[in-house]
């Protein structure tokens, strides 16, 4: 475990961002080719990889099934990948996590299944094929939110219990667990968003008095 003290620093916390609910696909024509794209949460490169695999599996026979995820938060180009798949270089992949990057949503993997249907696109077809695939997909893509939470301890003198629990709605904390000794031990969850002004508020309350320990 590691103490928060009040009055230390603590680091920046990631803000919360949407994540694919679910699994999601949509289809059309373009040039009489079948584009169909399958959305997918990626909440890591190996489950990424995974979600790319399972519907390769499921379209053997396409023409392509080109891929792209940002297993990260929206934007973050720290877990990315890309397949053109056959493609020529360039006009598949790129434009897929392109579009991904600049879309709200994270921990994301999108693959879009190809069958030719007879009409070549080009590359800058093929480009605005696979970009307008993906935002299709996006589109109507089922979200939720990702909260990053700690768990936290806190030990707070009897005097500063009221106030303790009526300060906890303004930082989403949720009691899990009550200890009463000789003095109030709480432990509780919230999101990482909020640690440092609880930290904050747990010690203006208490004098200093407070102790908050994160698991």
């Amino acid at each position: 475990m590691t103490r928060l003290e009040a009055a230390g620093n603590i680091p920046a916390m990631p803000k919360r961002y949407l994540i694919p609910a679910g699994f999601h696909r949509v289809e059309e024509s373009i040039k009489k080719s079948r584009f169909i794209t399958s959305l997918g949460h990626a909440p890591d490169v190996e489950a990424a990889r995974e979600f790319v695999t399972a519907v390769k599996a499921e379209f053997p026979d396409a023409t392509h099934n080109c891929w792209a995820y940002n297993a990260g938060p929206p934007g973050d180009t720290a877990m990315v990948g890309l397949s053109d798949d056959g493609e020529p270089s360039g006009t598949a992949g790129r434009p897929m996590l392109t579009t991904l990057l600049h879309a709200d949503v994270g921990e994301i993997a999108v693959v879009v299944t190809r069958y030719f249907g007879g009409t070549k696109l080009g590359t800058g077809g093929l480009v605005r094929a696979y970009s307008s695939m993906v935002n299709l997909g996006l589109d109507s893509l089922p979200t939720r939110e990702m909260v990053e939470t700690a768990t936290l301890e806190a030990t707070i003198p009897y005097p500063a219990i009221t106030l303790f629990k009526r300060m906890l709605p303004d930082f989403e904390a949720e009691v899990t667990d009550e200890a009463f000794t000789d003095i109030a031990g709480f432990t509780l969850v919230l999101p990482m968003e909020h640690l440092d002004g609880f930290t904050a508020r747990v010690a203006e309350l208490t004098d200093g008095r407070g102790v908050v320990l994160k698991k």
